[in-house]
C-alpha cells in the first residue's frame, strides 16, 4: 500500500465554494486536486493499491482509496467536486468515525496529528513516514519501503507544529531531485521512484 497525507493549510471546509474559482476562493484547492490525480492516475487506469488523505484546515480529512473509487476523472474540477461531496457529509462524520460520500470517498473529523496516528494504526504493519521536503536527503539514496506514507504540503511550508511532528515521527526527510517542483509533480516522482526500484531496476 502507498499512501500520501497532503496538509492543505488554506483549503475549505465546508462545501460553499465554488467550482469555478479552485485556485482563489477555494483555497487553493487546485493544488489538492492535482495531488489527487497524480496519485492515482496510470494512463488507462488507477493506481488500486493507493490511498490519499488531504487534510483540510486541520480540521477534516477526505480520504480517497483507490481500490474503491468511482467516478474520478483526470480533471481538478470534477475532483474538486469530490471533495465537496465530502464536505456536505461533514456532519455525518462523529468523532473519529468516518462518513462516506461516495464510492472510495470518505471524510474523518481529524486534522494533521490524528490522521497521522489513525494512518499509522490502520495496517498491519506500521508504514514507513517519508516527509517529502525541499530541504531533505537524496529519496535515491533510501532503500524503497514496502509499505511507503508519504507526507507533502500544498504551496505553504509546513509550520512549526508540523515540523515538529514530523521531526519526531518521520522515519526519512527526503527530496525527490536537485529541483523544487510542484507538489503534485513531486508524487509522479515519489511512485516513479517505487516502481522502478530507486531507479535501480526497470
Amino acid at each position: 500500500m502507498r499512501q500520501f497525507v497532503i496538509v492543505g493549510h488554506d483549503a475549505p471546509t465546508t462545501p460553499d465554494f465554488s467550482l469555478d474559482d479552485l485556485a482563489g476562493a477555494a483555497g487553493r484547492l487546485d493544488v489538492l486536486c492535482r495531488c489527487v490525480n497524480s496519485a492515482f492516475f496510470l494512463s488507462h487506469s488507477i493506481r488500486e493499491d493507493v490511498r490519499v488523505h488531504l487534510v483540510l484546515g486541520d480540521e477534516f480529512t477526505v480520504r480517497f482509496e483507490g481500490s474503491d473509487l468511482r467516478r474520478l476523472n483526470p480533471d481538478e474540477r470534477s475532483t474538486a467536486a469530490l471533495v465537496r461531496q465530502a464536505l456536505e457529509h461533514r456532519e455525518d462524520a462523529i468523532g473519529h468515525m468516518p462518513a462516506e460520500s461516495s464510492p472510495g470517498v470518505s471524510i474523518r473529523r481529524m486534522g494533521f496529528a490524528e490522521t497521522l496516528e489513525d494512518v499509522a494504526d490502520a495496517v498491519t504493519d506500521e508504514p514507513t513516514l517519508l516527509t517529502l521536503h525541499e530541504d531533505g536527503d537524496p529519496i535515491a539514496d533510501v532503500e524503497p519501503p514496502e509499505d511507503p506514507l508519504f507526507v507533502l504540503s500544498d504551496h505553504h511550508d509546513f509550520d512549526d507544529e508540523e515540523r515538529s511532528l514530523l521531526a519526531e515521527r518521520a522515519d526519512e526527510r527526503v527530496r525527490v531531485g536537485p529541483e523544487v517542483l510542484h507538489a503534485d509533480h513531486t508524487i509522479t516522482v515519489a511512485h516513479n521512484y517505487l516502481d522502478t526500484h530507486g531507479y535501480t531496476e526497470y
